[in-house]
């Protein structure tokens, strides 16, 4: 690794060390059911190491199987309305009773330490997110190949009943007119090359310029440098 250096314009980093030192993202998968979005977002956590999974605060009631800080930072719906109205959350929504949101507080720290954070969000959590840190979010909406697929997917899991699966589709619909409104779409047929290609968005933005300030400085070196050997 090449060492850093002084020069009369300051401290010059190392080319290493200008790809190293950066701000992370906030990378976002959302799909309609049936697209395999977690099943993407799990292939990422364990294959990605400067990757870790945002955990949300949830008034839900902790299940015997769930660790507080690890599934879910369990809170009352006091101390959640608080978070709300304070801004301590990026995003939060109530479903079937119970409120879901993303802490602010780690979610800055992680980023701010180089670190990425990954979100398995709706859109509506999405646009959330752009509301209140859109320059630190790279949003991939993860498609079907074919509205036939994504219902043998759903049918296939034997989880639901032909009335949920219904649900699921019609909201679907809605979730799927909003598509144009992420940074990019993968349509996840082939679930190996659709991983690769969230994954090469994911390495594409890693190396752009606004998250690494250190950049400058390694220009600033180059430019130096160059002086030099022209004196």
């Amino acid at each position: 690794m090449s060492e850093t250096k002084s020069t009369a314009s300051g401290t010059i980093v190392s080319a290493d060390q200008a790809e190293q030192e950066r701000r992370g993202l906030m990378l976002v998968l959302s799909s309609p059911s049936g697209a395999g979005k977690s099943t993407l977002a799990r292939m990422l956590l364990e294959r990605e190491d400067n990757l870790e999974l945002s955990i949300s605060a949830t008034t839900r009631a902790r299940r015997s199987t769930e660790v507080d800080g690890v599934h879910y930072h369990f809170v009352d719906n006091e101390r959640f309305s608080e978070m709300a109205e304070s801004g301590d959350l990026l995003e939060w929504a109530t479903v079937h009773g119970n409120s879901y949101g993303t802490p602010r507080g780690p979610v800055e720290a992680t980023i701010e330490s180089g670190r990425d954070i990954l979100f398995d969000i709706d859109i509506q959590g999405t646009f959330q997110l752009y509301e209140k840190m859109r320059d630190d979010v790279v949003s991939i909406f993860i498609l079907p190949p074919s509205i036939s697929e994504m219902k043998s997917r759903l049918r296939g899991r034997a989880e639901d009943t032909e009335e949920v699966i219904l649900k699921r589709l019609k909201t679907a619909v809605g979730e799927m007119r909003h598509w144009s409104r992420y940074d990019y779409v993968v349509v996840n047929e082939d679930l190996e090359r659709a991983y690769e290609n969230v994954r090469a968005i994911l390495k594409a933005e890693r190396l752009k310029q606004k998250r690494s300030g250190a950049v400058g400085k390694l220009m600033d070196g180059m430019v130096d440098d160059l002086q030099d050997e022209l004196k």
